[in-house]
């Protein structure tokens, strides 16, 4: 049976993202909202509307009974959950298809193995992705930890097991300081964690974070669309994407296309992913697995020409891919930039009206957005609003037209980051893609100072 009506279980750009492609293949929608959301614009477009909840989102769009119960009010046959929130619980798409009701996502098994950092590794090493080189588990011993930075070649990082937020690591540049670290990274990772393991990885110093789109058939069918780059960061959060990276060559990318391709031929993957790995030096290093659509899969589309949410729907109903990977040509050079609402350089949050609302527009020119003038941001979610996807037949037409983009776009009422990527657009770095992970919280500082 075809997908006839599809429920969003989602909210602002994404949600309208999706109701735009379920729309272009005949399909309906169905718009679930919390009360903050009753005037969303993917609530007016969308064929059929039901409220979840209050405000908060564990109260709505992280409600699983409430979503569930909608989906049967409104007759869905079909749940998208789009990126965040639900997009990759394995047991909200357990009781999804329990329901008879076609889950548009991997399946449930593959979203629980790559949600676990540990599980997703040992995943990623038996399925031929490369990792970062390291200690298998856990070291005590000095002696086997001097072997180990040994093999791997310093400069090595020492990690807190149950470590996070940069507590009960340390970086070792020489054997002579080892043993000291391993002690002052074990203590701290006591005191934090109550934990003291460790263990012992390759550290690098000015990586690049670059992910490859995948697609699954869950037949053992897989292709790639090539890699993204989103090494502009702000605490782990992406600003800006582009694809291709400007450091990736040809041979490169049909090369760990390929591997990904083949993991997940092996895994029997379903539906769309992105594997992330850390690049420096012409080597990657496997980090993690989204199983899920990512906010930045435009840039894919521009330079693919597919429409990568259509082929979500066509694989959850069943279909085979739509190409084969000698189909898949990779042309020009797109970027994005995430536009949220707070102030551009202190990152406070602003919601609040929009007053006015112009997106830019023009030849290869995109911007995903639920906004429209008169329309109130509430302060109850992410603070992305729209994003700007902009494409040339080359890296610099495609920055020349993003500067233009830029220009144009007006959103008042609150603030926006808008500011922000016009002065990325400024600097030499960005300009020549000669940038790392740690690029913009560096930049931002001497801003600061």
């Amino acid at each position: 049976m075809a997908i006839s009506r599809i429920l969003i279980a989602n909210r602002g750009e994404i949600a309208l993202r999706i109701h735009r492609a379920a729309h272009e293949m005949g399909i309906e929608t169905v718009a679930v909202h919390s009360t903050a959301d009753a005037d969303a614009m993917h609530v007016r477009l969308a064929d059929h509307a039901v409220c979840i909840g209050p405000p908060p989102a564990t109260d709505s769009y992280l409600n699983v009974a409430n979503i569930i119960s909608a989906a049967e009010i409104a007759g869905a046959d079909a749940i998208h959950p789009g990126y965040g929130f639900l997009s990759e619980n394995a047991k909200f798409a357990e009781i999804v298809e329990a329901h008879d009701i076609v889950w548009i996502g991997p399946k449930p098994e593959h979203i629980r193995t790559m949600g676990d950092k540990v599980q997703a590794k040992k995943t990623a090493g038996a399925l031929g992705l490369p990792l970062v080189p390291g200690s298998d588990g856990a070291v005590s011993d000095v002696e086997e930890a001097k072997k180990i930075a040994a093999e791997i070649g310093y400069p090595v990082i020492i990690k807190a097991a149950s470590g996070g937020g940069g507590r009960g690591m340390k970086v070792c540049e020489a054997e002579d300081k080892l043993e000291t670290l391993m002690k002052q990274a074990g203590s701290e990772a006591k005191a934090a964690f109550g934990d003291a393991t460790v263990y012992i990885e390759k550290y690098l110093g000015n990586p690049r974070h670059i992910e490859f789109q995948v697609f699954g058939d869950g037949r053992g069918g897989a292709i790639h669309l090539g890699e993204r780059d989103c090494s502009l960061q702000r605490r782990h959060q992406k600003v800006l994407e582009e694809a291709p990276s400007p450091v990736i060559s040809d041979e490169e990318r049909a090369q760990m296309g390929e591997v990904c391709s083949k993991a997940m031929r092996d895994m029997a993957y379903r539906g769309a992913g992105t594997i992330e790995f850390l690049w420096e030096n012409g080597e990657f290093y496997f980090i993690e697995m989204n199983t899920r659509l990512q906010v930045e899969h435009p840039v894919t589309e521009a330079i693919t020409g597919m429409d990568l949410v259509r082929e979500q729907i066509r694989i959850a109903d069943g279909k085979d891919l739509s190409c084969t990977q000698d189909q898949i040509e990779f042309k020009g050079h797109a970027i994005e930039c995430r536009i949220n609402a707070e102030d551009p350089f202190t990152f406070a949050p602003s919601p609040g009206k929009v007053t006015h609302y112009h997106p830019a527009g023009g030849m290869h020119v995109r911007v995903d957005s639920g906004l429209y003038a008169g329309y109130s941001i509430p302060p109850y979610y992410d603070s992305m609003i729209a994003k700007l996807i902009v494409y040339g037949r080359s890296r610099e037409k495609c920055i020349m037209r993003l500067k233009r983009a830029l220009e144009e776009m007006v959103i008042e009422g609150v603030n926006h980051s808008v500011p922000l990527h016009e002065e990325l657009l400024q600097q030499p770095d960005v300009l020549s893609g000669d940038y790392s992970i740690k690029w913009l919280e560096e930049w931002l500082k001497e801003r600061e100072g």
